[in-house]
């Protein structure tokens, strides 16, 4: 069985949900504390141990390259500073991955930017990883869902329990229970159905551990919802010809963007025990109003 080695990310969206902070900077490099959102991205595979790592970019995301990029005239005013610690923080961004990077010409949809990479991808099993859903480290749940695939040499996705309200957001699975409550194989899926034609509130988010069978299935694949190439479409044919699991996590939007920088600040060691302390202190002064 090969080992998953890739990672894909694509990040060639316009990002309007987070309009007009995107209107001139991509949303991947929105920042959540002192990083942007696509570096946890980057740093969640390569914890994982996936350090080959292809990114799917399209018009107007030059930054995310330069932020991963050397930048030896900031390397060398912080030498020059002795601010060796933000030094070795910048080498650092540049240095844990190898990373590649693919144009997306037309925005075409998800499934359109994961064919992108098939020719770097080519004959191996690979991850997707969406930045719109941020998963905080202590959950290691790529790494589980690495492991089922390595259990099971199939593909695995992602997914959570919504509410019926808000299954027409995500694809939707028709599960059926395999080995406990977290993982099910994957009788169908169905991209953003309304909830009264959901067949479970089960959806599915942003990461994939995916067979190169995927390819065919993305050619063998017509425009679905918004006239777009969807991944959940590809996926769904791929369920009808062999198995494929999903793992079922307990975890995005601007609700999920506050929550996650709150996360991650309460667990820095640098403020973390302040912030708490803070955040404490200011829902006490809210409940008083």
């Amino acid at each position: 069985m090969t080992k998953v080695r890739k990672a894909v990310i694509p990040a060639a969206g316009l990002g309007t949900r987070f309009l007009p902070a995107t209107k001139a900077q991509p949303k991947e490099m929105l920042p959540l504390l002192d990083k942007p959102a696509i570096q946890y991205v980057v740093e969640e595979a390569v914890q994982a141990g996936l350090t080959d790592i292809i990114i799917i970019i399209g018009r107007g995301k030059h930054a995310i390259v330069d932020h991963f990029d050397r930048s030896f005239e900031l390397e060398h005013f912080l030498e020059a500073k002795g601010k060796y610690d933000e030094l070795k923080e910048v080498r650092e961004i540049s240095d844990m991955a190898s990373i590649h990077y693919i144009r997306q010409r037309d925005p075409l949809g998800l499934g359109h930017a994961v064919a992108a990479a098939e020719g770097h991808v080519r004959d191996e099993p690979f991850a997707v990883l969406l930045g719109d859903d941020l998963i905080v480290e202590q959950t290691h749940l790529l790494q589980e869902m690495l492991d089922v695939h390595g259990k099971y040499g199939r593909s695995v996705l992602a997914a959570m329990e919504v509410s019926r309200d808000d299954i027409s957001l995500y694809g939707c699975i028709e599960p059926e229970l395999v080995e406990n409550e977290h993982l099910a194989r994957v009788r169908s899926i169905v991209e953003k159905p309304s909830p009264e034609e959901a067949p479970s509130n089960l959806a599915a988010i942003g990461r994939y551990v995916l067979t190169p069978e995927i390819f065919d299935c993305l050619r063998r694949t017509q425009p679905g919802v918004g006239g777009e190439l969807q991944l959940t479409d590809a996926i769904n044919l791929l369920a009808q010809e062999q198995a494929v699991y999903a793992y079922v996590f307990d975890v995005g939007n601007k609700l999920d963007y506050l929550k996650a920088t709150i996360e991650l600040a309460i667990d820095r060691e640098d403020i973390g025990q302040d912030f708490r302390d803070w955040l404490a202190g200011f829902v006490e002064r809210k409940k008083m109003i």
